[in-house]
Order: C-alpha cells, then structure tokens, then sequence
C-alpha cells in the first residue's frame, strides 16, 4: 500500500500541485480474484432512485426467449446495455467528494479495495408494459359458466396473481389494471379470461332485467339482481358484470349499478360483429341499434379502437378490428396496418397506433417515421414508406 510520501513524490513526477487537488487521497488496489463478470451496474434516475431509497424493489421479469425488462411497483422499463471506453470501477468505501470534510488541514491517504469491474452498465429506459401475452394465457382456458350435469370444469391453465408476475412483462399495478380493462375473472384465487359467449349472456340476463323490472339504467340494484338472476347465474359471475359493464355506488346503504352506455352498446357491436367479415355498415347500424335496450343510444364513436369502416367501398362496410389483437411491435403494427389498408385518413390511423407511443412521444412523430403522406382528393392520407408484402 502506498505511503502519504510516495503519494506525493508521484505528483512531483507528474507535475501536478497538491494544493489544486483534495487532500483525501484515494489509493485503490485490486481485491483477490476480482472478475468483471462479478457485478453488473445499473444507472438509475431520479425516480427508480427514489424508489429504491423508500425500501420498494425493482423486479427483472422475462421469459427465456424474451427480452429481459425491469418493472417497478407500477412501471415498466426497457434494458439496454451501454458501452462505455472507460473502465468502470465498483469501490465500496470509496467516498465522493461531496461525503468528505468541507475542511481539511492536511493531506491524507484512504486505502479501498476495487471489488469488481466492468466495460458497460443497464440503461433502463421507461416503455409500454407487454400485456399482450397476459390474455393470450388467460384465454387457454376461459370461464365459460358453471359446468353442465356429469361434466368437471377444467383447473388446468388457470393463473394466481405470482404465476401472472412471473410470465407478464410489466409491473404489477400495470397488470391489475389490464385485468379490469379485459374482463378477467378470478375462480379459486386463480384469474382466467371470460369466454365471450357467456359474458354476452350474462350481460343479456342483466339487460333484460332491468327493462323487465323498468329500472333506470342509471340505478340498478345489486341484492335484488343477485336475487332474481341467482336461479340461472352464480350471484359471483352476476355481480362481476355489472362491474364490468357498470359504475357502483352506494345510495342510502343500498348498493346500486349505473350502467355505461358505451360499454353496453360496445359489447352488443362486438357480438354481432364476431362472426361477420364484413357487415353492410346501413344494415349494421340499423340491427345494432334494435339490439341494444330500449332507452340507450348507438354511435360509431363508442366503437374506436375495434372496429374498421370502409367508406370508400360500396356500399360502405364495417369490419371487427381489435388494437389488442394487434403486434405490440412498432414496426411490425405498421406493416399489418398497411397490409389491410393501403392508406389511412390520419383519424383512422391514429386509433392503431396511439398505443405505440411512448413517453413524449406522439403519434405524428410515429407516422413521419414509419409512414409517408400524401393528398387524396384533398384528404391528407398516408402510405407505408416501404413495399408491402400482401
């Protein structure tokens, strides 16, 4: 270990004043078998730091063949890996100059032992939570009803909350909101999806309800549902669609369901369109109208982000378009959107991708890099600014 007087003859050699330097003199030498495979080094901002400094964790989440993301309690963010020339040195005890005595009166050496080394560190980088699979997993075995006399439901491909942790890339609370947001039901402290089908019947016992008793929509009681819909539903499965389709509130002890409007009408959409290819969006409109209950009203607007209108073809069309059923990839988005779609007004298009952007990010920078615009009969439009494999 070097003395305070070789430290100092050293700076002679080097031509260097001691009184322009801190007179804490750090000596670092190199521990036994130190390997620059021992420790990775993340650089953290403000916002993680702080997370961390409060006790919470940070969770590295990933299946093998995908690529490894970090996620806070409700954030997701990429992993880059940055190069840098410079050798990064990981020195416990090592103090910063603004953790040593604002005064000193003479020159002393602290001797720290380098414990690892490394060429690169993990940048995260804040991104759009990978949710796309989670549904995938809980559609393996959907919840389809109470099972028929002699038959067992099936318990294989059903899910807790850490299976979910484990095999989703996102945070927790990114999760949570993406299982409201797709129906998901929870059966035996497992979630699993909620077969189509069977939500619609369930939405159609509730509806049918409420008009046979004359309810408003805006009040429907939870108890008296539960009682008169028990013989043909589990009060559970009764009660998880109106906090599906409908906002609770409390009025005088009573629980009640303000049914919304555009879900129900978007539901109804979904079921007729489900098996169509195509629909005649004139003779659409005028069934979908006639199926929802008596008092709502339709518009197309309640059916952005799922459903496609052709009004260049004639007569026009409307066609299921899902944005969840979409590549999360930017690139590979685009060129699917194209492949159905040789051009896109900037309102159609917008739908499609809105959810690509990321922090800061808008839509418009998203088409100016992927997208090339042009004039149609006055109309901006925009077209792939590659060739497009049909």
């Amino acid at each position: 270990m070097r003395t305070l007087e070789e430290v100092q003859a050293t700076l002679q050699i080097a031509k260097l004043n001691e009184e322009d330097l801190n007179p804490t003199i750090h000596c670092l030498s190199f521990g036994e078998n130190v390997s620059s495979a021992d420790y990775c080094l993340m650089e953290l901002d403000d916002t993680l730091c702080k997370h961390i400094e409060a006790g919470q964790s940070l969770v590295i989440r990933g299946d093998k063949d995908e690529r490894a993301v970090l996620c806070s309690c409700d954030k997701t963010y990429d992993l880059r890996i940055a190069n840098t020339s410079n050798l990064l040195l990981f020195v416990p005890g090592c103090k910063t100059p603004d953790q040593l005595p604002i005064t000193q009166d003479r020159a002393c050496v602290v001797h720290a032992e380098i414990w690892g080394f490394c060429n690169s560190y993990w940048e995260p980088r804040k991104q759009r939570p990978k949710l796309k699979k989670l549904k995938k997993l809980l559609m393996e075995n959907p919840y389809a009803g109470v099972p028929l006399a002699g038959q067992e439901e099936s318990k294989e491909n059903r899910y807790t909350m850490q299976d979910l942790l484990e095999r989703i890339q996102a945070s927790e609370e990114e999760i949570k909101n993406h299982l409201v947001t797709i129906h998901a039901c929870q059966i035996d402290g497992c979630w699993c999806g909620l077969d189509f089908d069977y939500e619609m019947k369930l939405l159609s016992h509730v509806t049918q309800l409420v008009d046979s008793e004359s309810w408003s929509f805006n009040k429907v009681p939870l108890q008296t549902s539960l009682e008169e819909l028990a013989p043909l539903e589990p009060r559970e499965m009764i009660e998880h669609c109106l906090n599906c389709y409908g906002r609770r509130y409390t009025d005088k002890g009573e629980v009640f369901y303000a049914l919304h409007e555009d879900k129900v009408c978007r539901g109804l959409a979904l079921m007729l369109l489900q098996n169509a290819v195509k629909f005649n969006l004139k003779e659409f409109q005028e069934v979908w109208q006639q199926s929802v209950p008596e008092g709502m009203s339709t518009r197309l607007e309640q059916l952005k982000g799922v459903v496609l209108v052709d009004r260049a073809s004639s007569p026009e069309t409307i066609s299921l378009l899902k944005v969840e059923d979409l590549p999360e990839d930017t690139l590979e988005r685009f060129n699917l959107l194209f492949t159905l779609r040789e051009k896109w007004t900037e309102e159609d298009i917008t739908t499609y991708i809105q959810d690509l952007c990321g922090e800061k990010q808008t839509t418009g920078a998203l088409l100016t890099k992927f997208a090339r615009s042009s004039l149609q009969n006055g109309i901006k439009v925009f077209n792939s600014r590659r060739p497009v494999a049909t």
